[in-house]
């Protein structure tokens, strides 16, 4: 049974750097699955946030794929990308 793999990503300078995420993803964009992006901003329930994060399920059977949206990820400074598989 192939596994299913979950991807956080955490956009710390989103005004800087969220544009670089977004050409990483849509270069990748045919073994994302399911994507959701979330604006948090947890110290005023209304307020922009300038950090970004990213929730990402792929299609199985991708593990080299991923492994190099990863990497190309972690060049940018101010992300951060933790994987689970199930």
């Amino acid at each position: 049974m192939a596994e299913t793999v979950i991807m956080g990503i955490k956009i710390g300078h989103r005004e800087e750097d969220a544009l670089k995420v977004q050409k990483l993803l849509t270069e990748h964009g045919c073994i994302i699955k399911t994507r959701l992006g979330l604006h948090a901003a947890p110290e005023v329930a209304n307020a922009c946030s300038s950090i970004g994060l990213v929730l990402l399920e792929f299609f199985e059977d991708k593990a080299d794929e991923i492994k190099k949206l990863e990497d190309e990820l972690g060049k940018i400074e101010s992300v951060s990308v933790s994987k689970m598989s199930l």
